[in-house]
């Protein structure tokens, strides 16, 4: 999967389908955490273009897909599919 290249990314976390893998946190451990719980949390979900390459193979490390990138750089349109 192609990921976007816009000015601004975020990353989200879906902590519903989080299983405590970790592979994200050992990856990008300035992004991502896991809590006293053993889910993944988000610790700074704006991705800097130097940061981006890192994020995002810890969104494609994540075997039951609990992370995503999304690109806020066209948000003035209030739509969000």
């Amino acid at each position: 999967m192609v990921i976007g290249l816009g000015e601004k990314m975020r990353i989200e976390a879906n902590r519903n389908l989080c299983q405590s893998y970790g592979n994200c946190v050992v990856i990008a451990p300035d992004h991502l955490d896991l809590d006293e719980e053993g889910l993944v949390t988000v610790t700074s979900s704006d991705v800097s273009s130097a940061d981006l390459e890192t994020v995002q193979a810890a969104v494609r490390s994540c075997p039951v897909h609990a992370l995503r990138l999304v690109d806020d750089s066209d948000d003035g349109n209030g739509s969000h599919g």
